[in-house]
């Protein structure tokens, strides 16, 4: 099982030149033994990608991709690590999906595949990241 980010599939929708090689790559390495997740914050910002719904859900289908509920204490987690992130004088206020993101992998025990190593692993450690070096 592994909870797929958004940067990556977002990669292969817009087929970004520098990564759409290498998400498409670590997805099928991914998906040869484990079943693959999203969550409502990662369907929502893939949207981005897609003009009617029918497209992006035909796309979640043909990738393969199964939708998990963020669970309460997933949901509290990245309240409080976007608090300690405000704290440290954290200024985006864009970030809040990696929060959540990041939180539901951790409380799920699941690793995650994403291009953002720094964040998720200053914030969420104990997450096994599938990224880039």
């Amino acid at each position: 099982m592994v909870l797929v980010d958004t940067n990556v599939l977002l990669d292969l929708v817009l087929d970004d030149p520098v990564w759409a090689n290498w998400s498409q790559t670590q997805l099928e390495i991914a998906s040869a033994g484990n079943r693959l997740f999203i969550n409502p914050v990662i369907y929502s910002e893939l949207s981005v990608g897609f003009a009617p719904i029918e497209e992006l859900d035909r796309f979640v289908d043909d990738a393969r991709l199964t939708m998990l509920e963020i669970p309460r204490p997933a949901l509290f987690l990245a309240g409080k690590a976007f608090l300690g992130y405000r704290k440290k004088s954290g200024t985006r206020t864009g970030v809040l999906p990696y929060f959540f993101i990041g939180a539901h992998a951790a409380v799920a025990g699941l690793p995650l595949l994403t291009r953002d190593r720094g964040r998720y692993s200053h914030y969420f450690p104990t997450v096994a990241l599938i990224a880039p070096d």
